[in-house]
Formats: structure tokens, C-alpha cells, sequence
């Protein structure tokens, strides 16, 4: 994922709601969410390259999803796909030992009850905060512009008694780009840092390829529905965790 805005113990009968956008290349082929079928508790898609995924949840609670950190100006690792994080998140929990082989990321993790956040930059393994939070390039809750822009539209959705998943890819399909004065400076040419500012990327060759909003209420029930965008596919699932 690019982006990720998630809303964390903060509505009184949804402990976790989730928005977020994976943006790839438009030449990398990959599954759309479905149930695993050597691992039929996993509810995530599927990249065919690396074996990998981006986001997904299981019928036993845990939910995992990742978002890369982007800086150019730090050398690149060639390790591992950092989608077998998740992959590992959802089958077994994730462990945040040896993480430095993998080139910089956030990840997501843990059950509904305990969500955790980790990155490979500096080293934080932390419990989520109960509240609205944004992650996209960067760290946890960096101010960049459509993180902010995301995480306002969603804490203005979870103030209804029924948050509107509609709502939220309303939210997830803003394609407006960031003035150039708030741009963050990643190491990317002025192009692509523009085009990169919009919490639905476009661009060609690269940009947002699916966009997912996970909802999970005090009793359980589970309402997962991913919207491929080219060529456009939805998938939607309703389920009850496991006790």
C-alpha cells in the first residue's frame, strides 16, 4: 500500500476501520483479494511475482498491511519482497527481528484487539494508539499533505453513527494533487513528486491499482471490499472472526 488511513478504537461500534490505496506498477500483475486457498483463514490479494501481498485480513483477527518508505537519497537494499512481511503478519504474527535485510517499510500488525506498528528506519515496535492515523511514504502520522487531507475526511466519516464504506472510496479516489510549497522532498523529480502528492496517483506506467476499505465491528463481523481500478473488479467479503 501507499497510503493508509485507519481509524483505530475510535468509533464506538467499529474498534477498526481502514481506507487505503496500493499503488504499483502498472505492469506488475497480482490477484485481487480472495481467500487463500492453502490458507483459507487469509483474506488478502495476491502478488504473482513475489508470492507477497499488501493488506489482508484473517478469519482469526489478524490484520497486517504495509507501505514502503520512500527516499531516494539512502541506498537501496536488495532484499527480500517486503510483501512476505504481511504474508508472515497474517499466518503466523509477525516478528520484527532482522528486519534491516528488507529495504525501508511500515508495517501494520497484529490482532483487532492490539494493532502494532513497525518500521525498518528507525526501529519503532509499538502498540497503535486508540484514534485516526495516516501512513503513507514516510513514518506514522508525517504530515504530508495527503495524509493529512485522508485522515480528515476520514475522522469527519467516523463522527456517523454508520461510517459510509462509500464515503471512504469517495475519500480514496481524491486525485488532486498537493501545491508545489508542500510538496515533501523525497528525491524525486517535480513531476513525479506531484504526481505522487494525490491520495489516488496517476501516472504513466505507475499509480493506484486497487483501493480498500476494511471495517470490523465490536461483535466481530468483518466487511472487506477491495475495488480493482484497470480493469475494474470488485470483490467483496462479509464474515464473522473466528472466536
Amino acid at each position: 500500500m501507499c497510503l493508509i488511513a485507519i481509524a483505530y478504537k475510535s468509533h464506538p461500534r467499529f474498534p477498526l476501520i481502514v481506507a487505503a490505496n496500493r499503488d504499483e506498477f502498472l505492469d506488475r500483475s497480482a490477484a485481487p483479494a480472495h481467500f487463500w486457498p492453502a490458507e483459507p483463514h487469509v483474506l488478502a490479494g495476491r502478488d504473482h511475482r513475489a508470492g507477497g501481498t499488501w493488506l489482508g485480513v484473517t478469519t482469526t483477527g489478524r490484520f497486517a498491511a504495509l507501505t514502503n518508505y520512500r527516499d531516494l537519497r539512502r541506498p537501496a537494499v536488495q532484499g527480500p519482497s517486503r510483501g512476505v512481511l504481511v504474508r508472515q503478519a497474517l499466518e503466523n504474527g509477525f516478528e520484527p527481528i532482522g528486519t534491516e535485510v528488507y529495504d525501508g517499510f511500515n508495517l501494520l500488525h497484529g490482532t483487532v484487539d492490539v494493532l502494532r506498528y513497525h518500521n525498518n528506519i528507525i526501529g519503532d515496535d509499538e502498540v497503535l494508539p486508540a484514534g485516526v492515523h495516516g501512513l503513507s511514504n514516510h513514518l506514522l502520522n508525517t504530515p504530508w499533505p495527503k495524509v493529512e487531507r485522508a485522515k480528515q475526511a476520514l475522522a469527519s466519516i467516523v463522527l456517523e453513527a454508520d461510517p459510509s464504506a462509500e464515503a471512504m472510496f469517495q475519500l480514496l479516489a481524491d486525485d488532486s494533487m498537493a501545491p508545489d510549497n508542500t510538496l515533501p522532498d523525497t528525491g524525486l523529480d517535480l513531476e513525479r513528486e506531484r504526481a505522487l502528492s494525490a491520495i489516488c496517483i496517476r501516472f504513466p506506467g505507475y499509480g493506484t491499482r486497487c483501493s480498500t476499505v476494511v471495517m470490523v465491528d465490536e461483535r466481530g463481523e468483518v466487511y472487506f471490499e477491495e475495488r480493482v481500478l484497470e480493469p475494474f473488479g470488485v470483490s467483496r467479503h462479509r464474515f464473522r472472526l473466528e472466536a
